[in-house]
């Protein structure tokens, strides 16, 4: 695995226009639990699944237990960035990477320092209120008691985050696309690769330099130019 892992740093150094597409696995370094793993949030008990708790219909329907799941599981505020959002950030300062592509809603990117970060599922740091549209931030949402409420106009207040059912933001997923389809390298971490539409960002990437950084397999390994099956926490300490 060091050859692996050298031959990422050098890729990196020798790169100008690097896109990082990163997943859940980003951030368990930080405390902050995937989805997907043994001790992940599928394979705790609920009274429904997550994906059914996450959805657009179930925040509709059930504001009360969307919340209750929410707050104690999706606003993890205390936690700080990892080695790899540390070392992403000091990759955009040196001129190596272009943009940061994340599917995670946490902002651990942007506290490292990183500056073009593409959220394709957006942030838990901000939140609307549906009626008037006053914008509140996460420690409002965290204090709330059950469904929380305008500050303004008493109207129920909704994170910014693309819930299952929900579309992803054009702007967005265009700007994404446009970067990956630019880039002289691309290194997907921490992620699955199996939820779509953000799995198939992939094959915008034209260049020979797709590199794959996750714990387990991913069905795109064999389409990747190098793997690396580690915690990408701990790769990205050592490039």
């Amino acid at each position: 695995m060091q050859d692996e892992i050298k031959t990422l740093a050098q890729w990196v150094q020798e790169s100008r226009r690097a896109v990082f597409f990163g997943g859940a696995g980003v951030s368990t370094a930080s405390g902050i639990p995937d989805f997907r793993s043994t001790d992940g949030l599928y394979n705790q008990q609920y009274a429904w699944p997550p994906e059914t708790i996450l959805s657009h219909t179930f925040f509709e329907e059930n504001p009360q237990e969307f919340y209750r799941f929410y707050q104690a599981k999706m606003l993890c505020l205390d936690a700080q960035p990892n080695a790899c959002h540390l070392r992403l950030a000091e990759l955009e300062a040196e001129g190596h990477l272009r943009s940061i592509v994340t599917q995670n809603i946490d902002g651990l990117h942007q506290a490292a320092g990183s500056k073009r970060v593409w959220e394709l599922h957006g942030s838990v740091l901000r939140n609307y209120c549906q009626s008037c549209g006053r914008f509140h931030d996460a420690v409002y949402m965290k204090q709330a008691a059950g469904v929380p409420r305008c500050a303004n106009c008493g109207g129920l207040v909704k994170p910014d985050v693309v819930l299952y059912e929900e579309g992803l933001d054009s702007e967005i997923l265009s700007s994404a696309i446009e970067d990956i389809a630019q880039a002289d390298m691309l290194i997907v971490g921490g992620t699955s690769l199996v939820v779509y539409p953000a799995a198939g960002l992939l094959n915008y990437y034209r260049g020979k330099r797709l590199v794959l950084v996750n714990k387990t397999a991913t069905p795109a390994d064999k389409r990747a130019n190098l793997v690396i099956h580690a915690p990408i926490a701990d790769v990205f300490s050592q490039v």
